[in-house]
């Protein structure tokens, strides 16, 4: 059973409510009471680190609760290993976060916001490791090339998706980046891909449904794109300034 002693109310007040919302089995106690027959693992703060010498002891930052819970949850279920982040890249890549076998965090962020998701998970983890799947070329090369300071496995994907039945749409991605992060992959530092034409005319396609004029980015700011040089709003900036500058120019013509 988790163990909550604590005299910080910040750090009682978080892990008390993430335990909750996990529907885990725990009690709470003054730190300085003695600690029920059945405590496995105390969940606690710096006031207290060093109080609790005979049971598995977590010291919780009041800043991540969350991360302090997921340690005690695998401690509790014998789940020890290494953090995995399995990604199922994407325009909004599922992300899994695993503990062992324990999957203690699942996201799903667009591709802006998937780097910013699975660097904050490795840097809160102990030599972790992302597995990224090698599906969708472009997308995967990009968190492969932008992710820092950690080990990332680029890994073949090959069905990892599962059949979703009834009333479980939305979650196929998730679900995905559990089975990638079990998976093990070759060790990658960087991902080079040259775009298709199709995959360029995809990126053509959905910059003309972002423009506020219909109008696609050329070839060039597409393989920017495809690149991660830029993103399909920047580049449709850079598109609108070189119109207006081309624009400027005839103007200048027709009046000289």
């Amino acid at each position: 059973m988790i163990v909550v002693a604590t005299a910080d109310f910040e750090v009682y007040h978080g892990v008390v409510n993430e335990l909750r919302e996990r529907g885990a089995e725990f009690t709470t106690v003054e730190p300085d009471a003695t600690l029920p027959d059945r405590t496995t693992v105390v969940v606690t703060g710096t006031d207290h680190a060093d109080a609790f010498t005979d049971v598995t002891t977590i010291v919780a930052d009041p800043d991540a609760p969350r991360r302090a819970v997921d340690q005690a949850l695998t401690a509790v279920r014998g789940g020890g290993g290494r953090t995995i982040i399995g990604v199922d890249p994407g325009r909004k890549p599922g992300i899994a976060v695993l503990a062992g076998e324990i999957v203690v965090a699942a996201f799903q962020v667009p591709l802006s916001d998937a780097i910013d998701v699975i660097q904050r998970e490795a840097d809160e983890a102990t030599s972790p490791v992302v597995r990224v799947g090698d599906g969708s070329r472009l997308e995967s090369a990009k968190l492969v090339n932008d992710l820092e300071d950690v080990t990332v496995e680029l890994v073949d994907e090959t069905g990892t998706t599962p059949y979703l039945g009834t009333g479980s749409r939305g979650m196929g991605d998730v679900l995905a980046a559990v089975n990638i992060a079990r998976l093990e992959g070759d060790i990658v530092d960087t991902r080079t891909i040259e775009p298709t034409t199709g995959e360029l005319q995809v990126i053509k396609d959905r910059s003309r449904e972002r423009s506020e004029n219909n109008r696609a980015i050329d070839e060039m700011l597409a393989r920017r794109v495809a690149s991660g040089e830029l993103t399909i709003d920047e580049a449709l900036a850079e598109h609108r300034g070189q119109n207006a500058d081309l624009e400027s120019s005839a103007s200048d013509d027709a009046t000289d």
